[in-house]
């Protein structure tokens, strides 16, 4: 049978023993539970905890919302000048990149403004100030996946790694050059110390780069070496305060077009005083669900979980949006007495989810008018477009399957659908914890999954 021949493979590997495992499968059709080990016991989900917050977000806020940014002045129009203040008040949105803002600033020319005699000002009151969930190791907040949470924010490409900037690291003509680095947005926001050598092709050295931001600051530091001939080097970092972030790369938008300003480059609230000049929205959710999902953005599962609490409870906070999730499960059925969630992402290490209850949310949701949209977000096994494959890009070629995968230390997990060669549809999610390598997770689960596609079964019956 089918589910024993499974049992005795996860007892059989070797690199299991001493882990936790996780796993759940039930058939797409009627959500009937066909095997489980260890089904009902919480574990850490790592990114699987994306597949809540996307669901909550497509049902709470739904498919077509938006995260606007907003133009408000203050003062008087004089001739071209304004006798106020200029506001850039920002509601969430990971999307905005240097060219966003560069179309802000274009706008202002058009209602006759050409210089200001006033402050420019950053309002990202929309959420709280924590820009950290609670959970957070200190030495990941310096990375891409990492990074601080605001209502105003930047982000350096269309991965929307919001408040990050991406390094391009080039390198040296001669052996002890230093490489150059390239930064996307350029910002002076950042201050840069460039320790990295170049060296010989013909030495046995790989690119072998370090890049870490010092606490409470925007001082980064970028150690190794990198081969004579190698190509270009990406690697991001995050900024400290990257609310800041977004105001200087505003500013330098504005001399771009030409807008001086007599005042302060400063944050604080939109006055009441203000009127709203211009509205910038970003792509809808159903949209934004795919860099989310496919590239499993942390960011954007915090950025949703505050949305949650502000659209809803009128407090842009991980606590207020934790709640609307949990209660978004509550009404669909899942008992939520069995769950521990600390955040949208599942980069917590306290997070806590049995499979059974992953497998039971994606049963649930297959009947909602956005299912199509969060299916549509979620990684296809061995498609090497980026966009479509994400995570599973280069992972079980060939095989019909279509799952979030996670990871964290220890932790690696995949949840999702699958059809086996029968043809049968089946929700299923494999969760191992306590790995002493979370790199050894894929290859065991990718062999798990092939077995459950390949082998027939003769009788479907809970382990």
């Amino acid at each position: 049978m089918k589910w024993t021949r499974l049992e005795e493979l996860i007892k059989l590997e070797p690199k299991l023993e001493g882990a936790l495992v996780g796993v759940s499968i039930r058939s797409r059709e009627t959500g009937q539970l066909l095997y489980e080990h260890m089904g009902n016991t919480r574990l850490h989900p790592a990114s699987n905890m994306k597949l809540f917050t996307c669901a909550a977000g497509l049902e709470v806020l739904g498919e077509n919302y938006v995260f606007p940014t907003e133009l408000w002045v203050d003062g008087e129009m004089v001739g071209g000048r304004l006798e106020g203040n200029l506001y850039i008040k920002g509601k969430g949105d990971p999307t905005l990149l240097q060219a966003d803002f560069d179309k802000l600033a274009k706008v202002l020319p058009g209602y006759g403004i050409k210089e200001i005699n006033g402050n420019i000002i950053g309002d990202d009151t929309w959420y709280d100030g924590v820009r950290l969930s609670q959970d957070l190791n200190w030495n990941d907040e310096h990375q891409y996946y990492g990074a601080q949470v605001s209502a105003l924010t930047v982000s350096p490409n269309e991965d929307y790694d919001s408040g990050t900037v991406m390094l391009t690291i080039i390198p040296g003509d001669n052996e002890g050059d230093r490489p150059e680095i390239v930064l996307n947005p350029y910002t002076k926001y950042i201050t840069i110390i460039n320790k990295v050598v170049t060296v010989e092709i013909g030495s046995e050295e790989e690119a072998d780069i370090t890049v870490t931001r010092e606490h409470g600051n925007n001082k980064v530091v970028l150690e190794g070496t990198i081969p004579k001939y190698s190509a270009t080097i990406n690697k991001w970092v995050s900024v400290w305060e990257p609310s800041k972030y977004a105001l200087e790369i505003f500013s330098r938008s504005l001399k771009q077009v030409g807008i001086s300003y007599t005042g302060l480059l400063t944050r604080g609230e939109t006055s009441k005083d203000a009127r709203l000049l211009f509205v910038r929205n970003s792509i809808r959710l159903s949209e934004l669900a795919i860099p989310f999902m496919k590239l499993s953005n942390n960011g954007h599962g915090e950025i949703i979980i505050k949305e949650l609490g502000k659209v809803k409870r009128g407090e842009g906070s991980w606590e207020s949006g934790l709640e609307v999730l949990n209660n978004y499960l509550v009404d669909i059925g899942i008992d939520t007495s069995k769950l521990v969630i600390r955040d949208g992402s599942g980069i917590s290490h306290v997070t806590l989810i049995p499979a059974n209850v992953i497998t039971d949310l994606l049963f649930r949701i297959q009947g909602t008018n956005w299912f199509t949209s969060f299916y549509r977000s979620l990684p296809v096994a061995g498609d090497g477009d980026r966009m479509i494959g994400g995570t599973l890009h280069d992972r079980m070629y060939g095989l019909p399957v279509v799952a979030k995968t996670g990871t964290i230390m220890g932790v690696s997990t995949l949840s999702g659908y699958l059809t086996t060669r029968e043809g049968e549809e089946l929700i299923f999610s494999i969760m191992l914890n306590n790995l002493l390598d979370e790199e050894d997770g894929p290859q065991i689960i990718d062999r798990l999954v092939e077995f459950i596609i390949t082998e027939k079964s003769k009788t479907i019956r809970s382990s």
